[in-house]
């Protein structure tokens, strides 16, 4: 948890080969999993977002295997210290069109 912005970016591009755009938050957390950081770009510089629970850790991947891409809402999850798989959570629909 001690890189900052620059880092960051090189550990995205270098490390995961992916490249900065506006449609992305790319998230990293300590050993600890009780921090936080995400990077995201805005079209005009880099936001750098800080996050550290007060009593619990995230559920946080251990390997690479486990890795993905997030939805808003599992995102809201993972930020409120919740597991982002939720038993009774809806799954996403499509709306229905009425006769």
């Amino acid at each position: 948890m001690r890189k900052q912005i620059d880092g960051l970016v090189a550990m995205v591009e270098l490390q995961f080969g992916q490249k900065m755009d506006e449609t992305s938050i790319y998230l990293f957390c300590g050993r600890r999993a009780d921090r936080i950081k995400a990077l995201y770009w805005d079209g005009t510089g880099y936001v750098l977002l800080y996050k550290r629970l007060a009593e619990k850790q995230f559920q946080w991947p251990r390997n690479e295997q486990e890795l993905k891409k997030l939805t808003k809402q599992e995102f809201r999850w993972l930020m409120e210290g919740l597991s982002i798989v939720q038993k009774k959570a809806f799954e996403p629909g499509r709306p229905c069109t009425v006769c």
